[in-house]
């Protein structure tokens, strides 16, 4: 190897400052064990990746590389430089019958082919030919080719491929050839473009550890565990029933504790994707799964999943947790919404979910926009041939009747549900309506005086931290703690710990204020809960916080929970719809047992028609299949916007020049997600905006407190 090779870039300093050559043996690495893993052909796939990033050689790539206090605004003045267009000037050193293959892996790998919305900045290869013409486009991209081509090709026969030196004319030739195929391409998604960007993310994470790592991925999880005898019992009506059914997908109505998670995981046949709708329960999920299965490759995927990986756990496997090819990956469905969406990277997204199964778990803690794009999602798997497992406590028979029916009915779908006289087994609380905050506190002191463990859920976090500041000074020796979404992700991830280890794990009485955080969350169990009114399924949600273990012992206790009535003013009933709020607080019984046989009955009340709302406009994918052009995506999507998801953060101003200075990986442990709506209330105070990792807000130190997380009141109010 040359040593002018060696010290070509394939990263800047600021990123690593990977070679070329390293960076390109570690993409041909893994593109070879997931090409082979997926039945894609190996040959064809490792061309790709030699060929990938042989455009950095180019010299201003290079300088630019070397150079990190470059502007990139600079970039907008002068011709955009895209590495891809120069790697695919050295077509003609492969058979013409493989160009095609290698285009598509090659020519998005970083950006669309064409900006699809009017406000994105288009780099891609059509939008560059449509503002500079395409003779600039192409001298831009083969400037100095004397120079830098014979470079290139030591590279390429590097990896045991031979080279000549090419004319101009024929990188012209080549140029014209790919500009032809992005111009005519059809309407469907490009599972090389999906192939080449699993494999450049695989590299680009794990670096010189690539080829250990990529040993161990697209491997099936070893259920062992789950099928044990020992994990037979009539105490959990679930793991007595039979999963051998030969139909494809699943749908399973039980209550908690009757073995839902075991059962929706025997009936998977190969990877394993496990969805839940919020933080906590995922990181409960990931833990419980990785205990049951040490030797799989297990990983968790959501904002904050590196800060809750074990402290002895090394880079590698943090890195790890986004890429393709977990055994069985922990996961919210939204983080697959870009194969609907059509969102950066949804290829390699659909590729790496393609045949596999897909668990839906606790499905209807959703509104109605949401679960419009949980419907999407599921026409999506079905499109991408996987096997879909569906579980719920509490899905009004409307929304259950049009899942069942999506999946293909009865021919497709093993139902399964539990009798009247196993659910009168899982009955354990007995519901009071009481009428104000007052009558709350009471009950508090009294729970407190019976050396209980109290759970207090509320549905806004203003007011989940007033009703901590009072109770902080009722009960100054009681240990208490406050849980709700809007703390640094690291301090998040502490408090989630603290709720297992010192409240949970122990018998000592204490106070826990969460939201509706805790509804499908931790594996916590209290014994009473005072709690908001709220839209009745997820009144039961939270209702299975308190008397949650099943055992013998336990089998037949009944606990308190009190509902506060809703107030009068719509507006304290947000974020909920009020008048679901108001008939959910109705069908409650009061004073009485909540009959788990009745539940269904109550929910179908509340929602006696589901009317999903059409999010069809954001869909890439109809009747007729994918309806956006191939090699194409869309830099981001405006229904998520719309939903809040992941939204926006803020970091607080002591955190802003370690946030600027951190590493990719670690900067998420100073953010503090919020949804844009909250950057308009009228408390909201911000000194600036990062534009570096994820663009954050930076608030004042005195709006955040470690206990109460970010404060949105008046500051004088908390002195």
């Amino acid at each position: 190897m040359s040593n002018s090779i060696k010290t070509l870039l394939a990263k800047g300093v600021r990123n690593g400052g990977t070679s070329l050559i390293e960076h390109t043996e570690q993409v041909v690495c893994a593109i070879e064990k997931i090409s082979a893993k997926l039945n894609l052909n190996v040959d064809i796939a490792r061309k790709g990746a030699v060929l990938h990033d042989v455009g950095k050689a180019h010299p201003s790539f290079q300088e630019k590389l070397l150079n990190d206090e470059i502007d990139l605004i600079e970039q907008r003045i002068e011709i955009p430089l895209r590495h891809e267009i120069s790697s695919l000037l050295f077509l003609p050193l492969f058979v013409k019958d493989e160009w095609d293959y290698l285009i598509e892996m090659i020519i998005g790998h970083h950006k669309s082919i064409k900006s699809l919305t009017q406000s994105s900045n288009g780099k891609g290869i059509i939008d560059l030919v449509e503002g500079y013409g395409e003779d600039r486009v192409f001298e831009k991209h083969s400037e100095r080719w004397t120079e830098w081509s014979i470079e290139t090709n030591t590279i390429i026969e590097h990896f045991g491929y031979s080279t000549r030196s090419l004319t101009i004319t024929e990188a012209r030739d080549a140029f014209n050839y790919v500009l032809d195929y992005c111009e005519h391409t059809n309407f469907e998604w490009s599972k090389w473009r999906g192939l080449l960007n699993a494999a450049d993310h695989f590299a680009s994470a794990l670096v010189e550890s690539t080829n250990e790592k990529v040993q161990k991925i697209f491997l099936p999880p070893n259920l062992d565990f789950f099928f044990a005898e020992k994990r037979r019992s009539k105490l959990y009506h679930l793991s007595t029933i039979n999963v051998e059914d030969k139909r494809l997908h699943t749908l399973v109505t039980a209550p908690t504790g009757a073995g839902k998670t075991d059962f929706l995981i025997k009936r998977c046949r190969g990877r394993i994707f496990y969805t839940l709708p919020f933080q906590a329960a995922i990181n409960a999920m990931y833990k419980r799964i990785k205990e049951a299965c040490p030797n799989d490759d297990i990983r968790l995927l959501h904002a904050s999943s590196r800060l809750v990986l074990a402290k002895n756990e090394i880079r590698e496997e943090k890195v790890l947790q986004s890429l393709a090819g977990a055994s069985i990956k922990v996961l919210t469905p939204f983080q697959i919404a870009s194969v609907v969406l059509g969102t950066k990277g949804y290829e390699a997204t659909a590729l790496d979910l393609q045949g596999n199964d897909v668990i839906l778990d606790e499905i209807h803690s959703y509104n109605y926009t949401s679960m419009a794009l949980i419907y999407e999602i599921i026409k999506t798997l079905l499109y991408l041939h996987c096997r879909i497992h569906v579980g719920t406590a509490t899905m009004p028979s409307a929304l259950r009747n049009l899942i069942y029916d999506l999946l293909g009915g009865e021919n497709n779908v093993y139902k399964v549900e539990l009798e009247e006289n196993q659910l009168e087994s899982y009955n354990r609380h007995i519901i009071y309506k009481i009428e104000n905050d007052a009558a709350a506190f009471e009950i508090i002191d009294k729970g407190i005086g019976q050396k209980e463990k109290v759970l207090v859920v509320v549905n806004r976090i203003n007011r989940a931290q007033a009703v901590f500041e009072k109770l902080e000074k009722f009960y100054p020796s009681i240990p208490k703690m406050l849980l709700h979404s809007r703390y640094k992700r690291s301090d998040r991830a502490k408090l989630e710990e603290k709720i297992k280890s010192e409240f949970d794990a122990k018998e000592d009485f204490c106070i826990v204020v969460a939201t509706q955080v805790v509804e499908v969350s931790l594996d916590i169990s209290f014994d009473r809960m005072i709690t908001d009114a709220a839209p009745l399924d997820s009144m039961i949600q939270r209702f299975g916080r308190v008397n949650r273990k099943r055992n013998a012992f336990t089998l037949g206790q009944l606990r308190e929970i009190h509902v506060i009535k809703p107030s009068e003013n719509k507006n304290d009933s947000k974020p909920y719809n009020y008048e679901v709020v108001k008939n959910s607080f109705s069908e409650l019984p009061n004073g009485f047992v909540l009959e788990e046989k009745e539940i269904q009955g109550m929910i179908d009340h509340v929602y006696p028609q589901i009317d999903i709302t059409s999010i069809k406009s954001h869909s890439i994918l109809d009747e007729q299949g994918i309806r956006i052009p191939k090699l194409c995506d869309y830099p981001k999507s405006v229904l998520l916007e719309t939903l809040d998801i992941d939204s926006a953060c803020c970091i607080v101003e002591s955190d802003q020049g370690l946030y600027v200075k951190a590493k990719s990986e670690e900067r998420s442990k100073y953010e503090i997600p919020i949804s844009l709506r909250t950057t308009f209330n009228k408390y909201f105070r911000a000194t600036g905006r990062l534009t570096c990792g994820a663009w954050p807000f930076v608030i004042p130190n005195e709006y955040y407190d470690y206990e109460k997380g970010m404060l949105l009141k008046e500051i004088e109010n908390f002195l």
